[in-house]
């Protein structure tokens, strides 16, 4: 399945109606159960309220970015993707918007390195996307403070979707493959667990792959997928959070927290 279209979609409406952006990124945090433990990683490791720098590797539509600033205000936040439109729109966006000290780039993770080091760099379901995942990880060590944290998430060699997922340059990570490659660039990995598990796949499947298949046949496939959300989120919702507290022996998602020795 192609969902760079979907998404492309998603982002052409966030940027000619900026006030929607900000139900937008609500609703990805009701949605996405990545996001959940992303943020729950986050929030383990980072008290809400004090500045940090913050390095959003492989951005995308710059949720990530967004909830720093707003829990963690006036940090300095590196925004990077290699959609330059995508970066345009949240550029123009955070100047009006946000507060703090905010850097948005397009660049090729692979051979960029940031001038400037950050406390917490994320990579969210991007090393998939890239051939030379290891260069691009080295370069995220580089970019990091001593004892700075990493938050990888990606999908693993479990989730039979990623193996049909047009963006992907593979079908999912081994997650002893990912630790190694993590470890020899530099990492110590301090947690590493499966996500999308039992009721994780579920929930993935009710209230992720049914919609984005609907929301792709146009405006009244993006109805319908909005009135299947609706109905079944109660469900949804208690499946996910029930996949976050759950210690999965396998899963078709991989988060891993590694600090920078």
């Amino acid at each position: 399945m192609k969902y760079d279209t979907v998404k492309d979609k998603f982002a052409k409406y966030i940027d000619l109606f900026p006030t929607l952006r900000v139900c937008f990124y609500t609703f990805l945090d009701l949605i996405l159960l990545r996001q959940m433990y992303v943020k729950q990683k986050i929030g383990t490791y980072f008290t809400p309220g004090k500045p940090m720098a913050f390095y959003d590797a492989g951005a995308g539509f710059c949720q990530y970015s967004y909830h720093i600033l707003k829990k963690y205000p006036h940090s300095r936040v590196l925004t990077v993707d290699l959609k330059e439109d995508y970066m345009d729109s949240f550029k123009s966006y955070a100047e009006d918007n946000l507060e703090g000290i905010i850097t948005v780039k397009q660049a090729d993770l692979q051979n960029f390195v940031p001038k400037e080091q950050y406390h917490l760099a994320i990579a969210i379901d991007i090393l998939e996307h890239i051939e030379d995942d290891v260069s691009v990880m080295k370069n995220i060590h580089s970019s990091l403070k001593k004892d700075g944290i990493f938050i990888v998430s990606t999908p693993s060699n479990f989730d039979e979707a990623a193996k049909f997922t047009e963006e992907h340059v593979r079908p999912g990570y081994d997650k002893k493959e990912l630790e190694d490659k993590l470890t020899d660039s530099g990492f110590k990995i301090i947690e590493s667990a499966y996500s999308y598990g039992r009721y994780g796949k579920i929930a993935w499947k009710l209230g992720m792959k049914i919609p984005m298949q609907l929301a792709g046949k146009g405006v009244f496939g993006m109805i319908a997928a909005g009135m299947w959300m609706t109905m079944l989120y109660p469900v949804n919702y208690l499946l996910m959070k029930k996949d976050l507290i759950t210690e999965n022996s396998i899963g078709n998602g991989i988060i891993i927290v590694a600090e920078k020795v």
